[in-house]
């Protein structure tokens, strides 16, 4: 039987840090859903299709990962909803910092609360990418620094192409 791990979020865009997530997790399940939110209550830099494609060129033009271990979907559903229909009962989570703790905390709660069969793993990514967030990338990029030790060659390309288009 194959272990199902779901790992959602806005990867708005994605960084070292969530491929940390998404390698360690590949070491403990057979599969990784990466997925992408498509709910409006935040305000995103590149839209959900964008978003899909930057993750994957991320992780399989530019990582070379195993397209058969990894799907990379949208969804705007509840994550518990998410686990039943790809028939998981692990959502992956990453942890950057005691900060994130207490929102992550809350956040499993309530979704143990939901659905009690379901368990959110923390992991944490290596510890020169704890300190990346994709609202910093966006910053720095924004202020033409560079980012290359934050994200991959493509990712990079998507950000400066939107930054030059948005902003120019």
């Amino acid at each position: 039987m194959n272990k199902v791990a779901i790992y959602p979020g806005t990867f708005d865009p994605i960084t070292f840090g969530h491929i940390d997530v998404i390698k360690k997790g590949l070491k403990l399940f057979d599969k990784i859903v990466v997925a992408v939110s498509d709910v409006n209550n935040k305000d995103y830099l590149f839209n959900t299709n964008e978003r899909i494609e930057i993750v994957k060129k991320a992780l399989f033009s530019d990582l070379k990962l195993n397209k058969q271990k990894i799907s990379i979907i949208s969804f705007s559903s509840l994550t518990t909803d998410l686990c039943k229909k790809y028939k998981s009962n692990i959502i992956l989570r990453g942890l950057r910092a005691a900060s994130d703790f207490e929102y992550e905390f809350q956040l499993a709660g309530m979704n143990r609360k939901l659905n009690s069969n379901i368990e959110t793993l923390f992991l944490m990514s290596d510890v020169e990418n704890q300190i990346i967030s994709s609202k910093f990338v966006k910053e720095i990029v924004k202020l033409k620094g560079n980012i290359k030790k934050f994200t991959t060659k493509n990712t990079i390309k998507s950000l400066k192409k939107k930054y030059e288009q948005n902003f120019n």
